[in-house]
């Protein structure tokens, strides 16, 4: 039996692989021969042999808050998103643009504030911003860089447009999964695999201690880099380690290091060694004790003193969270105008403010028919899917949206493209996202590739993992096939 079942309905959707008439995307078609000659039994090997894979690598993250256990196998589907040349080209540009804005951005913000005083972002959406710095006004951050690893969300309407769905500018996760889908799919489909000529992401962990080594101060010997990871319960801990051993550093909990004199250094058997940069996975609420929360024990206190006085730096930048804020977001098309006197290269998703009142009336008319998104929270928590939701949670955000207007967005739904993906024994058009991982050090990167993510369950529109979600593969092509 082909596993190219002729039932298959695109639907009113963008299908990544097929076309409404059923016939096969051009860049897809040695995919879909392989399928199709493929017997189910092997198909079946191949998913078993990767999940044995993923068991013994400890390919996993966690969920909070469930009775079942906390760790859980990353869900990963072993048909491949694959993405042209030329649709590439248009995303790795679009996606340097944004992130050169975002930087221009946080340096004004916190230094001249320009552009608030040119009113083209309201200074009251900075100033209530709940990530927004005051501690570090007019703070220089090495090399004028504040964000140096970002995740941005792409998805793509049902004309198949890319759009952005939201940026990830604090600690943003995932690229373990990319690295090691990757893994998979070419020890499952070798011979396919080499046919498509897909460009690589091997050279991620490269690319980020480059990016990482360029932050240090000026020292005559080489520069120590460490990863400073919450500790073990964090749910992306596996890729903390992961990333860890990938760049071959000391992967640390806030213990293990110690501030003299306002240097930083990592305790080790041999005594103190000194440390130059910190890959910090933590947010910046838990990062020194005696500036931000003094209940934290998972930072290093007298951090942000060495951070002062240059003689440590931090990626991403303290503060880099006030552009992570979705009502920020909102403002971005503006931000890049503002700064680069270009028009984006990849619009964002319409969205409304329920800060305004004339938008905030809006949504709460329209409340049952939007997505509503908390300003800062992630992980697919936080958020509204008014058509799928029942009549308790939509009247339970609309007074939250009523009494806290400043925390809140709201989205028109959208038909985000679907790709196939093995559910129940046959293939099933799933709703997917993509998140490049771009990288700012001497020059900016965007890994040719990213996270596809998948959401599982029939229906739904939330692919994170700890929703439900799954992943994919994405193959970048080195031409237009």
């Amino acid at each position: 039996m082909s596993l190219l079942d002729p039932s298959y309905d695109v639907g009113k959707f963008f299908d990544e692989m097929f076309l409404a008439n059923q016939g096969v995307r051009p860049h897809y078609r040695r995919l879909a021969e392989r399928l199709g000659s493929l017997p189910e039994s092997d198909f079946h090997q191949h998913r078993t042999a990767v999940e044995l894979a993923f068991l013994r690598r400890g390919v996993t993250f966690t969920v909070y808050n469930n009775n079942e256990g906390t760790e859980r196998i990353f869900p990963f589907d072993l048909i491949p998103r694959i993405i042209p040349a030329g649709e590439w080209r248009k995303i790795e540009a679009g996606l340097i643009q944004r992130i050169t804005a975002l930087n221009r951005f946080l340096h004004d913000i916190y230094h001249e504030q320009k552009i608030l005083r040119d009113k083209v972002v309201p200074a009251a959406q900075i100033l209530s911003a709940k990530h927004f710095r005051r501690e570090f006004m007019n703070f220089n951050v090495p090399k004028d860089i504040y964000v140096h690893i970002c995740g941005t969300d792409l998805i793509r309407d049902d004309a198949g447009n890319y759009l952005v769905l939201e940026d990830n500018l604090r600690c943003p996760s995932g690229v373990s999964y990319m690295l090691e889908n990757r893994a998979a799919m070419r020890r499952a489909f070798p011979t396919l695999f080499q046919s498509y000529r897909v460009r690589p992401v091997e050279t991620y962990a490269d690319t980020l201690l480059k990016a990482l080594l360029h932050l240090a101060p000026k020292r005559d010997d080489k520069p120590s880099v460490v990863l400073l990871t919450p500790g073990v319960y964090n749910s992306a801990y596996f890729e903390h380690t992961f990333l860890a051993r990938q760049m071959g550093i000391p992967i640390v909990e806030g213990r293990d290091l110690v501030v003299r004199d306002a240097r930083v250094f990592m305790r080790t058997t041999a005594g103190l060694v000194p440390v130059d940069v910190i890959y910090r996975r933590i947010d910046d609420d838990y990062l020194d004790p005696t500036v931000f929360r003094p209940d934290s024990v998972l930072g290093v206190p007298g951090l942000v003193a060495a951070y002062r006085a240059g003689n440590v730096a931090l990626a991403n930048a303290i503060g880099t969270g006030v552009a992570d804020d979705k009502v920020i977001y909102t403002y971005l098309p503006k931000i890049i105008k503002y700064y680069l006197d270009q028009e984006p290269l990849l619009p964002n998703v319409n969205t409304y403010l329920a800060s305004n009142p004339s938008e905030r009336k809006y949504i709460l008319e329209n409340i049952g028919k939007l997505v509503v998104k908390s300003a800062n929270e992630a992980g697919g928590y936080g958020m509204l899917i008014g058509p799928a939701a029942t009549t308790e949670e939509i009247a339970s955000f609309r007074a939250q949206v009523a009494a806290h207007p400043r925390n809140f967005i709201a989205q028109d739904p959208i038909m985000l493209s679907r790709s196939p993906t093995w559910c129940d024994g046959r293939l099933q058009g799933r709703h997917i996202d993509l998140r490049p991982y771009i990288l700012c050090g001497e020059k900016t990167t965007v890994t040719p590739g990213g996270l596809t993510r998948v959401a599982l369950r029939a229906g739904s529109l939330v692919v994170n993992s700890s929703q439900g979600g799954g992943s994919k593969d994405t193959w970048v092509l080195q031409g237009d096939e």
